[in-house]
């Protein structure tokens, strides 16, 4: 052994080795639970009648198809309105059309590229065009993000602790593991929104970012408009599986399918959400009337606004010149958000002075 790494093994920090080994835990995990559901889905897909799907389809009624389209609209309207509660919190005065379109966008690219690419690489672009600065990006970025997991939280909270699904004999946690973690969830949201309502301290410097916790009316807003989403995603499959499965266990097995989709990091839950749906609702409703509405499904709220943020995309990339970072404001107010370095976004009022 060499004298550098010599002296690299005995400066290593205490402690370094325990995470390693929980970094490669966490990665093997991960891969036997990927392989896991693509045998799933391997093993279903032998077995679909695909002639029979398409004919399936092929009976949807158009106003069928029409309400279940008008729920796609309503929810990526919603999902839009994290962003605006970022611009909000973080007080950047970029146009509301523009970060609405900015959200419709990243969401858009995030439900078929996965949240890396869409989530995140395409807020940064867009919002680098607009002129907002990358501290301040990442703080919208991550209110978002804690927007949306809020929802699912509280949902998945009272559905898995009042209305738990029968879950298959060969699945480990059971319902009453569903009811335990229905709790856990339930605890961490009412932590959250406490700790929104009645922190004394709203700013902490972590790896050099400054990060505020938004006041206790902003998360009771994240909470609502969240859990409204996904109440209304399940009420798209609802509607696509024709009212003939309850209300209840669609949002059950769509909420079980959301969280196997973000564990297996298989962009757009490709598949995974159809293994979900076949597994724990075949015994109530023939496979290819699940997938075709799955399909349906697909084609409404993932393909069909993907066309319409793409082109957005475009036109919001090639008509904004690139623009320097939003000008550090008058140290009017005392309140106003800083970002990282203790750089103060414009404020309200400045911004009103300088347009005059």
């Amino acid at each position: 052994m060499s004298a550098e790494s010599t002296l690299a093994t005995e400066h290593r920090p205490p402690g370094s080795a325990s995470r390693c080994r929980w970094r490669l835990a966490k990665r093997g995990l991960t891969v036997l639970f990927f392989v896991a559901v693509l045998g799933l889905i391997a093993n279903q897909a032998v077995k679909i009648d695909w002639g029979a799907v398409l004919d399936s389809i092929r009976t949807y009624a158009p106003r069928t198809l029409l309400i279940a389209a008008g729920f796609a609209l309503a929810s990526h309207a919603v999902y839009c309105t994290y962003d605006l509660i970022g611009r909000h919190q973080m007080r950047h005065g970029l146009p509301i059309a523009r970060v609405a379109g900015v959200g419709l966008v990243s969401y858009a690219f995030n439900l078929n590229l996965g949240s890396l690419v869409g989530g995140v690489a395409f807020r940064y672009r867009l919002y680098s065009r607009l002129g907002l600065p990358t501290d301040v990006t990442t703080q919208v970025l991550v209110l978002s993000m804690l927007t949306n997991w809020l929802g699912y939280l509280f949902v998945g909270g009272l559905v898995f602790t009042f209305e738990p699904i029968a879950l298959p004999p060969d699945w480990k946690i059971g319902s009453d593991g569903l009811r335990v973690l229905g709790v856990a969830m339930l605890l961490f949201v009412a932590g959250y929104l406490g700790a929104c309502a009645g922190a004394t301290r709203r700013e902490w410097t972590l790896r050099g970012r400054v990060v505020r916790l938004p006041s206790g009316r902003i998360a009771a807003l994240q909470l609502f408009v969240s859990s409204a989403n996904w109440l209304i995603i399940a009420a798209i499959l609802y509607t696509l599986l024709q009212r003939r499965i309850d209300y209840p266990t669609v949002l059950s097995v769509l909420l079980v399918a959301a969280v196997a989709g973000v564990i297996t990091h298989v962009p757009a839950g490709l598949g995974v959400l159809e293994a979900v749906f076949v597994a724990l609702l075949s015994h109530r409703m023939p496979q290819h009337e699940l997938l075709a509405a799955l399909l349906s499904y697909r084609a409404i709220y993932y393909l069909a606004p993907l066309t319409i943020a793409s082109a957005l995309f475009l036109f919001i990339d090639r008509t904004t010149p690139a623009r320097r970072s939003l000008p550090t404001p008058d140290s009017e107010s005392s309140d106003a958000p800083t970002a990282a370095g203790g750089a103060r976004l414009p404020s309200h009022a400045s911004r009103r002075k300088a347009m005059k």
